[in-house]
């Protein structure tokens, strides 16, 4: 599964061949949709582009961004000497329901898996017991995690605006995680993507409603089967695990569906019924 790290460092990489300049470690204020301070020093732009995540500073300064319902998670690392048992490399376990608002995982990584769990915001006083749980239960050591940490998951709603002047937010800065899944970064890969579209084309003013077009309808699924998950989890758990779901997912994560009211046949139907608890909860 993707490591951020590398992703990150590649795409920089990428970017510094196509001619941007990188700049590491500076201190960056925000004054206007036109005017940044980098270290101090003024500096002078068409248009601003806030993809400095859940915790930045871009939509604070500028009025945007508003309305973020953010949850929480806590994860860490585990080298795979280290599993209890040599068979858990390469396997992938999803703990649907266990934490209200979220779920508790083990990834496999490339020399590691990556153990966590997330859920509601009101549930960070209680991630850790809620790790220490799910840590027992496969006969992991919560003591023997490293790079413990924790992190905000910032999920819009629909009078969050995403764009203002010549100002735009993307990524976890724009709050366009699935609600659901946690998983942000093929959302902040698409609205990056309609960002320099935009700003290329100088439309600036229509971004906002390019990305609702593009992600609502997968938007509004993850928060449906987020409710309907916490009020209904046997019967959400029981859908999820028909082969007919599954194929729908599949689908879903290599792109061949955009969202899941695209579904069609007995998968449809699954989605139908996974839409129908959300409503009734």
């Amino acid at each position: 599964m993707t490591q951020r790290r590398r992703l990150d460092a590649f795409l920089v990489e990428q970017a510094v061949e196509a001619g941007a300049v990188f700049r590491d470690g500076v201190r960056v204020e925000v004054e206007s949709d036109r005017r940044l301070r980098v270290d101090g020093a003024p500096v002078e732009v068409d248009a601003v582009v806030g993809a400095d995540g859940a915790n930045g500073i871009t939509g604070k300064s500028l009025g945007l961004g508003r309305g973020v319902v953010n949850g929480v998670a806590l994860e860490g690392n585990l080298p795979y000497e280290r599993l209890p048992h040599d068979d858990w490399r390469g396997m992938l376990v999803l703990e649907l329901a266990t934490v209200p608002g979220g779920y508790g995982w083990i990834f496999p990584k490339g020399d590691h898996v990556n153990v966590g769990v997330g859920g509601w915001g009101t549930e960070g006083p209680r991630l850790r017991d809620h790790l220490g749980v799910l840590c027992d239960h496969y006969g992991i050591e919560l003591a023997d995690l490293q790079q413990l940490r924790g992190h905000r998951m910032p999920m819009r709603r629909p009078e969050t605006r995403l764009a203002g002047g010549r100002a735009l937010l993307v990524g976890d800065a724009a709050g366009v995680l699935d609600p659901v899944s946690g998983d942000g970064i093929y959302e902040a890969l698409v609205t990056a993507r309609l960002a320099a579209e935009h700003i290329v084309g100088d439309e600036l003013e229509a971004y906002d409603t390019a990305v609702r077009r593009r992600l609502d309808p997968l938007s509004s699924a993850g928060w449906g089967a987020k409710k309907a998950l916490d009020r209904f989890p046997r019967a959400v758990f029981a859908i999820m695990r028909l082969p007919v779901t599954w194929r729908v997912l599949e689908k879903l994560l290599v792109g061949e569906v955009a969202h899941p009211g695209e579904a069609r046949g007995a998968g449809r139907t699954a989605m139908k019924l996974i839409q129908g608890l959300a409503r009734a909860a």
